[in-house]
């Protein structure tokens, strides 16, 4: 059996350049792995690719991003691939985390290696970009800069491939429609007494277009990230993708934890959240 690891990711800076002719929008976006990660195994069967979750509301069908990597490599081999893919999905949903597009790159990854197949990283991230904007990220395993509708991605600069935090995310019980954050940026305002950014901090500018339209739509993720501006620690907040994760860059994790026992008492006792490192060094290693 063949184990991977498949690590979610925010988004340091996004900038939304404009809507383009074939009505996706172009963005600049630095994106950055976390150590949180669903867990994939693959076990060689018979009668094709399969794909298994325990988890209630994951689809199983061809409609799954795992199953689409998965047919597009035996597009690419020309042969069937016989795999039962068990997933473990610990990357909540709907959050602006990519769960669902690192799972598609593991297992472009996988299925690459265990099919002795030889593609090379440049040759995945191409087959990753048919998948979805942001997959192609997860191939290189670094902090990277994805530019076009986000399927264009080059490992980030010395300075910021370096970039190292604790972090704290805070997400709510409800998700945010990509699409519909993307359609309202151009026509969204602003919300009086909410900062926008951008920061600066440890050579990275901290900025999320996407927050207009989102924060109008969901007061509620904009009270969040002025709620955490307000803690001690913390030292950057900021949405990640289009939410509704909210993410703070904080001193220590111990001190991201007591942050987020106090988001539980203070905002919203169902908020998931979790604590621990992101960017240099996040990414894990097969198994």
């Amino acid at each position: 059996m063949f184990r991977c690891k498949a690590p979610c990711k925010i988004n340091l800076s996004l900038r939304v350049l404009g809507k383009r002719g074939d009505g996706f929008h172009a963005v600049d976006t630095l994106m950055a792995p976390l150590q949180l990660a669903d867990e994939l195994a693959f076990e060689h069967s018979l009668g094709g690719m399969r794909l298994v979750c325990d988890t209630p509301g994951v689809p199983v069908d061809e409609s799954n991003l795992v199953m689409k990597a998965a047919r597009m490599m035996e597009k690419e081999l020309g042969r069937t691939l016989n795999w039962t893919v068990s997933l473990m999905k610990n990357v909540p949903h709907g959050a602006g985390l990519g769960g669902g597009s690192s799972d598609a790159a593991a297992v472009l990854m996988a299925l690459n290696r265990l099919e002795n197949a030889g593609m090379s990283d440049e040759h995945l991230v191409g087959l990753a970009g048919e998948l979805g904007s942001d997959v192609g990220f997860f191939v290189l395993k670094s902090i990277c800069r994805c530019t076009g509708r986000g399927e264009i991605v080059e490992k980030a600069s010395a300075s910021e491939c370096g970039f190292s935090s604790p972090v704290l995310l805070l997400k709510p019980s409800f998700g945010v429609s990509t699409p519909d954050a993307y359609r309202r940026w151009a026509s969204s305002s602003y919300l009086p007494g909410i900062p926008y950014g951008p920061v600066d901090w440890q050579g990275v500018e901290f900025v999320n277009d996407l927050e207009r339209p989102v924060f109008e739509k969901f007061i509620f993720l904009a009270e969040v990230k002025r709620w955490l501006l307000a803690r001690e620690g913390v030292r950057v907040a900021m949405m990640s993708g289009s939410g509704s994760t909210m993410f703070a860059l904080v001193d220590s994790v111990e001190r991201g934890c007591e942050i987020a026992g106090k988001a539980l008492e203070e905002l919203d006792p169902t908020l998931w959240t979790w604590c621990g490192m992101c960017g240099a060094g996040c990414v894990l290693d097969s198994e």
